[in-house]
C-alpha cells in the first residue's frame, strides 16, 4: 500500500491569542514495513520558534512557539508512506518491564482485572490471551463517538460499556497488565476507504488508537528490549496491517497525543479535526 495521509487541526478562538506552545506528534514511523517516503507539516500562523526532536520512546516530535496574536490555529501534516503487510511479531525496540505499570491513563483495579482474568487460563500463551481479550472487548462494548471525551476515567468506560478507540486501547491495555502482560498504547491512522472487498474499518474518520502486546515470555527478560510485539486493534476486532499507519507509541495516550499545548487567552474555543487517509 501506498497511502496519502492528510491531518487537519483548527482552532477558533473567540479573542485573541498572544502565545501559544504546541508539542506535535504528527510525523509516521519508520519500521521494518512502513516507510516515510515524504512529510509536510504546516503551521499558521507562521512559529517564532520550531524544533524537531525524537522523544524518548523514538516518535519523532515538533515544538513549536507561536508569539503572534491570532484567533485561529491550523495545523496541517501531510505524509506519503509505503506500508508493506505485517510479520505477526516484529522486533521492535522498547523494554517491556516498563509497559506493565500502570500509567495516567491507564489504572487497574479490581473489576478490571477480573474481566481480563476471563481470557487468561492458566499457562495461554500472551498472543492467545490478548486475540481473546480483544473478541470480548469488541463483542461487549458499543463504539459511541458521543459517549466519552479524551478526560474520560476508565472506570466509566468500563461501567457505561461504550467509548471510542482511545478508551478501547485504554481498556485492553490495562486489563492486559492487570494480568502481568506488557502491553502500550499505539498512535495512528486507518485507510479511509479500503480497496474493493475488504470492510471499511471504524474510526476511519480521525486518528486511531490500537494495543500493542509484547508476546516474548516474562517483561525484563535478558536480550528483550527489541523483541517480539504484536500489534492489536479492539475498535475492529483484528491483527494490525497495512491499511494502519503507525504514529508512535507510549504508555497510553499522553504520551502520544497527536497535539497538546498551552495558550495565554483565547477564551472560547472551537475546535475540527480532518483525517483524510487515501491509497496513492
Amino acid at each position: 500500500m501506498k497511502l496519502s495521509v492528510v491531518h487537519e487541526t483548527h482552532y477558533k478562538y473567540s479573542s485573541p491569542v498572544p502565545l501559544s506552545h504546541q508539542l506535535l506528534h504528527l510525523t509516521p514511523r519508520d519500521l521494518p514495513w512502513q516507510k516515510c517516503t515524504a512529510h509536510k507539516l504546516t503551521v499558521a500562523p507562521q512559529p517564532a520558534e520550531r524544533e524537531e526532536r525524537d522523544d524518548y520512546y523514538g516518535n519523532r516530535t515538533v515544538r513549536v512557539l507561536l508569539a503572534t496574536p491570532h484567533d485561529e490555529l491550523l495545523v496541517r501534516a501531510e505524509s506519503e508512506v509505503d506500508v508493506q503487510p505485517r510479520p505477526q511479531a516484529a522486533a521492535l525496540p522498547g523494554e517491556p518491564g516498563e509497559f506493565v505499570y500502570e500509567s495516567p491513563h491507564v489504572e487497574t483495579w479490581r473489576e478490571l482485572a477480573d474481566y481480563a482474568a476471563k481470557s487468561s487460563a492458566q499457562g495461554r500463551p500472551a498472543l492467545e490471551v490478548a486475540t481473546d481479550l480483544m473478541r470480548r472487548i469488541h463483542k461487549d462494548f458499543k463504539f459511541d463517538r458521543t459517549a466519552t471525551s479524551v478526560s474520560t476515567p476508565l472506570r466509566q468506560v468500563m461501567k457505561q460499556r461504550s467509548g471510542v478507540c482511545q478508551d478501547f486501547a485504554h481498556l485492553m491495555i490495562g486489563a492486559l497488565r492487570a494480568n502481568g502482560l506488557p502491553a502500550r498504547y499505539v498512535s495512528g491512522y486507518l485507510l479511509t476507504d479500503p480497496p474493493p472487498g475488504r470492510p471499511r474499518l471504524v474510526g476511519a474518520d480521525a486518528s486511531h488508537a490500537w494495543v500493542s502486546v509484547w508476546c516474548g515470555g516474562a517483561a525484563g527478560d535478558a536480550g528483550s528490549v527489541a523483541g517480539p510485539w504484536i500489534d492489536l486493534d479492539p475498535t475492529n476486532d483484528c491483527l494490525v496491517d497495512d491499511e494502519h499507519v503507525t504514529l508512535g507509541w507510549g504508555r497510553d495516550f499522553g504520551d502520544v497525543t497527536p497535539m497538546r499545548g498551552v495558550i495565554l487567552g483565547g477564551g472560547e474555543q472551537e475546535l475540527k479535526v480532518r483525517v483524510t487517509v487515501s491509497p496513492q
